[in-house]
């Protein structure tokens, strides 16, 4: 091989390299799309767990949503108020109280209060179970597979008993074992406190028929609703009603929690440290008085 050809070789080789340096130079700025600089500090200031929490895909889409679409700054369920606050730092804004949104199972019922249970020999998931009929006599109630524990990555939810139960000192609120659940008796709730009064049943029967399929679920008798407005019975099943819920006066609360024949009026989430203090030397009960400090606006949610 000549040194003549070589060299064109190499004259060639280098005169393309020039003429795709300029064109690819040429494509980068006229196909050039400006970015806001705020969605990469809002990326940088979300935790990037991508959990979905917020309603969105991931937290690259929710950044881009806050400041394209002005969405609201406290969504991210696993920030909390510091993300919210730094959120509302990039994009200029006041940041709004919010409240931690935490999951609540309602359901109490452990395997020796389910009437009617059958040997069930199905793939072990709550899904399946759920299309197959007879598995328990309570067609509302927990089925006790996990698919809820095997959806949430921060291991906040366990089943005890054939009975899903939240740990809130690790759950962070990002609704994975709601989306899981397939009979929808997890739902996600604002917590205005540590410990939330919650009615822990979902069967929608008649009281007759609740007695016939389970030993704790809510009969509908309204001896809550006699006592306090705050609860209110739709389709059977009581309900909490938590617009009018008034955290400076608990006590008809507390008497009407006193009065349910079978106890489904419940406090959930983190115990207080007045509340571990008073049980230091006993287990925690179901059912404590909570320090309520703050108050839900215009808030819908199942009790």
């Amino acid at each position: 091989m000549s040194w003549v050809i070589i060299g064109l070789a190499a004259t060639t080789m280098l005169a393309m390299a020039l003429v795709l340096s300029f064109v690819l130079g040429w494509a980068n700025r006229a196909f050039h799309v400006e970015v806001d600089p705020r969605i990469d500090a809002a990326i940088e200031v979300l935790p990037g767990a991508n959990c979905g929490g917020c309603g969105y895909v991931g937290c690259g889409e929710y950044a881009e949503s806050i400041v394209l679409e002005n969405a609201p700054v406290n969504k991210c369920t696993v920030g909390g108020d510091s993300v919210m606050k730094a959120l509302a730092d990039v994009m200029g804004v006041d940041a709004e109280a919010s409240f931690p949104w935490r999951p609540v199972v309602h359901c109490g019922a452990h395997l020796e209060d389910r009437l009617g249970r059958n040997p069930y020999i199905g793939e072990q998931r709550c899904a399946t179970a759920n299309l197959v009929t007879d598995v328990q006599g309570c067609t509302y109630g927990c089925l006790g597979f996990g698919d809820c524990t095997r959806a949430c990555s921060f291991d906040a939810i366990h089943v005890e008993d054939g009975l899903a139960r939240v740990d809130y000192e690790k759950c962070v609120g990002c609704g994975a074992c709601a989306k899981a659940c397939p009979r929808n008796i997890i739902t996600m709730a604002p917590f205005k406190s540590e410990r939330m009064l919650v009615v822990e049943c979902s069967n929608l029967d008649a009281g007759k028929d609740v007695k016939a399929v389970c030993k704790v679920g809510c009969l509908g008798c309204k001896a809550c609703e006699r006592i306090s407005d705050m609860f209110a019975l739709k389709n059977n099943l009581s309900t909490i009603d938590y617009e009018c819920y008034d955290p400076e006066n608990m006590e008809d609360c507390l008497k009407a929690a006193d009065k349910c024949p079978r106890n489904r009026l419940v406090f959930v989430g983190k115990p207080t440290e007045k509340d571990l203090k008073a049980v230091a030397d006993e287990e925690l009960p179901d059912v404590l008085v909570p320090d309520f400090k703050t108050t839900v606006d215009d808030t819908e949610w199942r009790g």
